[in-house]
């Protein structure tokens, strides 16, 4: 399927068609009442995604580098981070990917540098709903891009932020902008960054992005999911087409509880301004207080 969310609408259609078949199921063979049979029928799919996202944690666990000292959660801290991630992908899959595009909202009076927001694997630009509603409190231009198709080669995004860098540059008359990416979005700005210089990058701040690999790729579909193996041959490519100075425009935000990024460390890229957090998900990066605090604060030392 080309786009993040025609996949997201088809598989709230196939949980919609599971929980209905299991309310049916739930009336004929043990007499429950129409609300109770609908109750069972959602109850049994919000209890499988939350079965998938438990599973996401402990698949992470065995490739997982050791946490750091002070970084180590006890039990309630593993329940708020696991009722923190479990919130953040339901609310991205069920609610902001199914009805989200690419948009672009321009202040012409803004001091701040134009931001391009790059989503993850699977998403779309609907993964930014918490973060956009802080750039237009702070009057920051900012512009997002769908990375389509779904499961394609991480290079052949970049024609696609390469278009939408010069559109946002147009838009605003800046001649520097700067990118914030999540997850696979991060490699995907490297890229832009080998193919077309650094010339218009003010900052690259990336949330949980896989810069060394993540062993979870390996059950991922798509030719992208193959390049952010662990033992990636094209991301040792992406590294060996980077100077100093590229690094150093980098911002690597990462969580040492990161349920998709596994070994964490990965996402710790040498010679960008790396800062850890811990008690957070992957998903939950785009909308944990702490994380949006940061990018903020981020691009605001942008401002001359």
């Amino acid at each position: 399927m080309k786009s993040a969310r025609q996949l997201s609408r088809t598989l709230l259609l196939v949980q919609l068609g599971a929980a209905t078949l299991i309310a049916w199921a739930a009336m004929a063979r043990f007499g429950m009442a129409g609300w109770q049979a609908a109750l069972t029928g959602a109850a049994s799919v919000v209890l499988v995604r939350l079965l998938i996202n438990m599973n996401n944690f402990a698949m992470a666990a065995r490739f997982a580098s050791a946490t750091p000292p002070g970084f180590h959660l006890g039990f309630m801290g593993r329940l708020r981070l696991l009722a923190e991630e479990f919130r953040a992908s339901m609310l991205v899959t069920s609610w902001q990917l199914p009805r989200a595009g690419a948009a672009t909202r321009i202040y012409p009076d803004s001091r701040h540098p134009p931001v391009l927001l790059i989503h993850g694997y699977g998403c779309n630009s609907g993964y930014w709903a918490h973060l956009t509603p802080l750039l237009d409190a702070a009057r920051i231009s900012h512009a997002s891009v769908d990375l389509e198709p779904v499961a394609g080669d991480i290079d052949g995004y970049v024609p696609l932020v390469e278009r939408a860098v010069h559109a946002l540059q147009a838009a605003t008359g800046a001649r520097q902008i700067a990118i914030v990416a999540h997850s696979m979005g991060g490699l995907v700005a490297r890229a832009w960054m080998r193919a077309h210089g650094t010339a218009a990058v003010a900052r690259v701040i990336t949330l949980g992005s896989p810069h060394h690999g993540t062993a979870l790729a390996r059950f991922g579909l798509g030719r992208n999911a193959l390049q952010m193996r662990d033992d990636s041959a094209w991301l040792r490519a992406l590294a060996d087409g980077e100077d100093a100075a590229t690094r150093a425009l980098v911002s690597s935000l990462y969580t040492h509880h990161d349920n998709i990024v596994s070994p964490r460390e990965s996402s710790r890229l040498e010679g960008a301004r790396n800062l850890e957090f811990g008690g957070v998900g992957h998903v939950a990066l785009g909308s944990n207080p702490r994380v949006l605090a940061a990018v903020m604060r981020e691009l605001a030392a942008l401002v001359s």
